[in-house]
């Protein structure tokens, strides 16, 4: 159907007792052999899908609200809503569903469900008690009227008929003329039964009397009624904050009468179910549905309104953007649109789109970016409220923005720059705000919503946008709050103590905590732009330096920022840490704590057995041969045990390895002159020096020793030292040759060559050629041993001796 009549909204309740739009379209009652009667029919306006199926029941209780609205239940916990265009539409589906009924459509309420005891009741009940009667409405019979509206709570079919008659006979209006005469002869017994009245006309939970009871006319009186709680030695000023403490503020004038009074409306009927009415029990919890259904289509009836008034928004936008404008008068604008903003969430999904848009046309971005920067603090809260609403709706409208700000400013301008810097000097000690502003960052940096299809490079574009302009304001305070542990070292003077470059400023910690965790985010999404920061800045380095904090959780957000950072298992990542020594902090760490068993033990501990049990063989020769001297006593775990038997099954590979592969030099001149010895048979039939190998051994033999006793003797020389930084430099490397250089002096990396125990090398056996050949196969390393030891390559560049020559 394409006329406007029928045109609907479906909503569901969900679980928050909030109404989820679920489409538009067109509503019909037609007959559905397969439910068997007459049942409503809703059609999507944009494919003629089918929206809602649902057949008239008999026993359903349909309620119509404010003349546009049919609710009702289909399920205990299954509630829905049409909500009609036109009030002619709303009439005649009404009608339609009162004939299957057989109910007079001029009821707003069809019925209540009831049990079936109820239910029995009800049928032994005579017809003639069609109404409750109400006792006349004189000051004498409060009393007695109090206690029938408490006693029909309890039951659905005698509320419904208590609401009728309060109807029919005008009864809400007369009541509300007792309150004055009580209250003018402060006649307190009086106004406590008018209290228990009104709260339970609340209850009875019927749209028609909150029409009534909320009028501009009534609702002050309700709200004196709501005073004079029995329960209160005197009685509340709420009629007195209403109407001189709450200012309703136009920050431009609304000409709109109708719109006035909604808003004052739903101001107020906010304020009774807020603040005056008692938080209800389990029992009463859906006594008050409809009274939330009320505000709910009011806000969306109040932004639509608001919306489609194009001079108005036009006139807000140019004030608010004036640089002529008053602070106080930017203050009212800035507020009204965080309410205007508040009130957008009760919207539909596709009305919603459509409220945002708008205010991005009409220019909300700028009008943040100059905001959020002035020093009225009320000002900067609100435009952050602003902000998180429009994060929330899209990330990439907001994204979109800042890349197409002007490049020729300078960075301090951006809208992104801006935030940061307002999370930055957030002035509350708790960091509130800037806790809320981290978490604005985060969305739009995570790359998840980043995937739209409209836009395939967004991802590409704002990460490279970011890293460029704005990365380096949003670590500027970690970079000042750090030095480099190359210039930190003459501070430290081999002492493991307080760093002194470290924030003691539990403040300062706390904001150096914010940050490490979006850092932390960015490692584990933004592959590659955190990378090559963190290598150009050296910026794990820095990070380490905030181990030595005496604020804890500041030392675990930096050991988490490196646990991120090995998780990747990257081998870039790798060789950048092995390259800077960057362990040493962390072992520190972990040697200062001692014995105390405490989180950032047992986190350090994690790092470690994390590199064990993925086997991250890079990072395990490099702790085993520099820091397991320092380890080797933690027997508390295996972790450290567990890392050294790692180490020691890889080398074993890498000498079966040799064995398998590579041959001695011995062994080739055995081969050489066999062919030698071959070739000489072919041509002369003679045999030549066919013992030459075995005459000469013990020579080579001898020279070996030589040599592997020099070894020995400058292994004991270059037994591990202590580093002047406290911690211990350990080499542990399958061959002796390691740890030297071509002349004989230790290498720049290593300190000593040691056997797995910690002790130099040496060697008992007897010497017999099957013991000599093995060890010298264990123990030479050739030239061409290259592709796989690049790491000890790059850290000692110099070659190393041949033993066998």
């Amino acid at each position: 159907m394409s006329d406007t009549r029928r045109r609907v909204k479906v909503y569901t309740l969900n679980e928050d007792r909030q109404w989820d739009d679920r489409g538009t379209g067109h509503v019909s009652s037609t007959f559905v052999e397969r439910l068997k009667g007459i049942s409503l029919l809703v059609r999507a306006e944009s494919d003629g899908s089918l929206l809602l199926e649902s057949k008239i029941s008999p026993n359903t209780a349909y309620q119509k609200q404010q003349d546009t609205l049919i609710v009702w239940s289909e399920a205990e916990n299954y509630d829905l809503a049409l909500s009609f265009q036109e009030k002619a539409g709303c009439d005649e589906i009404w009608e339609k569903i009162c004939q299957v009924q057989g109910k007079d459509p001029a009821l707003e309420i069809t019925q209540d469900p009831i049990d079936e005891s109820e239910e029995e009741r009800f049928e032994e009940m005579p017809e003639t008690s069609h109404l409750v009667e109400l006792p006349p409405c004189e000051l004498a019979r409060l009393e007695e009227i109090a206690d029938l509206v408490t006693s029909v709570l309890s039951s659905p079919i005698r509320r419904e008929k208590l609401a009728l008659a309060l109807m029919s006979e005008g009864y809400i209006k007369k009541l509300l003329q007792l309150f004055q005469v009580c209250e003018d002869l402060d006649n307190r017994e009086g106004l406590h039964h008018l209290y228990e009245i009104v709260r339970g006309v609340l209850f009875l939970n019927k749209a028609a009397l909150f029409e009534v009871m909320f009028s501009d006319d009534c609702i002050m009186d309700v709200v004196g009624c709501l005073e004079y709680d029995p329960a209160l030695v005197q009685p509340k000023r709420h009629r007195e904050f209403l109407t001189k403490t709450a200012k309703f503020k136009e920050v431009i004038p609304i000409t709109d009468s109708e719109l006035r009074q909604k808003i004052h409306q739903t101001y107020r009927v906010q304020y009774i179910q807020d603040i005056i009415l008692p938080t209800p029990s389990v029992f009463e919890e859906n006594f008050l549905s409809t009274l939330t259904s009320f505000i709910f289509f009011n806000k969306v009836e109040i932004v639509s309104m608001l919306q489609e008034d194009e001079k108005f928004l036009t006139e807000v936008f140019a004030q608010l953007t004036d640089e002529a404008t008053e602070d106080g008068k930017r203050r009212e604008l800035v507020n009204f649109f965080k309410e205007f903003c508040a009130f957008s969430q009760t919207l539909q999904p596709q009305n919603r789109d459509a409220f945002f848009k708008t205010l991005a046309n009409l220019g909300i971005l700028p009008a943040l970016e100059i905001v959020m920067g002035m020093d009225d603090l009320q000002v900067r809260a609100a435009a952050t409220d602003i902000f998180s609403y429009l994060v929330e709706f899209s990330p990439s409208m907001v994204r979109e923005f800042v890349m197409q700000e002007p490049q020729q400013t300078d960075d301090d301008v951006l809208l992104i720059n801006v935030v940061i810097k307002q999370m930055i000097c957030d002035s509350d000690p708790e960091l509130g705000g800037a806790v809320q502003l981290m978490g604005l960052l985060r969305t739009l940096i995570d790359p998840e919503n980043m995937l739209t299809p409209t836009n395939k490079t967004e991802k590409t574009e704002f990460l490279s946008f970011f890293y460029k302009y704005c990365m380096q304001v949003l670590t500027a305070p970690l970079l000042a709050n750090t030095v480099d542990e190359k210039k930190s070292k003459a501070l430290q003077e081999g002492s493991t103590k307080i760093n002194p470059v470290c924030p003691d400023n539990f403040q300062t910690a706390q904001l150096l905590a914010l940050i490490l965790e979006l850092l932390t985010f960015c490692v584990e999404h933004h592959t590659y732009h955190i990378k090559t920061y963190i290598m150009n800045k050296d910026l794990l380095r820095r990070i380490l330096v905030l181990m030595n904090s005496k604020h804890t959780f500041l030392a675990l957000c930096a050991l988490r920022f490196m646990r991120r950072i090995i998780g990747q298992k990257d081998e870039y990542y790798n060789r950048y840490i092995i390259k800077g020594n960057l362990f040493e902090p962390v072992i520190n760490t972990l040697l200062d704590n001692g014995t105390r068993y405490n989180l950032l033990n047992s986190a350090i501990i994690e790092l470690f057995e994390f590199i064990k049990v993925e086997d991250v063989k890079s990072l395990i020769a490099h702790i085993i041969d520099n820091y397991y001297k320092a380890l080797e006593s933690i027997e508390y775990v295996q972790t450290f045990k567990g890392l050294k038997g790692r180490y020691e099954q890889e080398k074993d590979r890498q000498t079966l390895r040799l064995n398998r592969y590579r041959r001695d030099a011995r062994t080739l001149d055995e081969d050489e002159e066999m062919w030698f010895h071959e070739d000489e048979d072919d041509d002369d039939g003679e045999a030549v020096e066919k013992s030459r190998p075995e005459e000469e051994f013990p020579e080579s033999y001898g020279k070996y020793m030589e040599t592997k006793k020099v070894k020995e003797s400058d292994d004991k020389e270059n037994f591990p030292k202590q580093t002047p930084t406290g911690s211990f430099k350990f080499t542990f490397s399958h061959s002796a040759g390691a740890a030297n250089g071509a002349n004989g002096k230790p290498a720049a990396s290593h300190a000593a060559s040691a056997s797995p125990n910690g002790s130099p090398a040496k060697s008992d056996a007897p010497s017999g050629t099957l013991v000599v050949k093995t060890a010298m196969v264990g123990l030479v390393d050739y030239p061409d041993d290259e592709d796989e030891d690049e790491e000890d390559e790059e850290q000692s560049p110099r070659k190393r001796p041949r033993l066998g020559s």
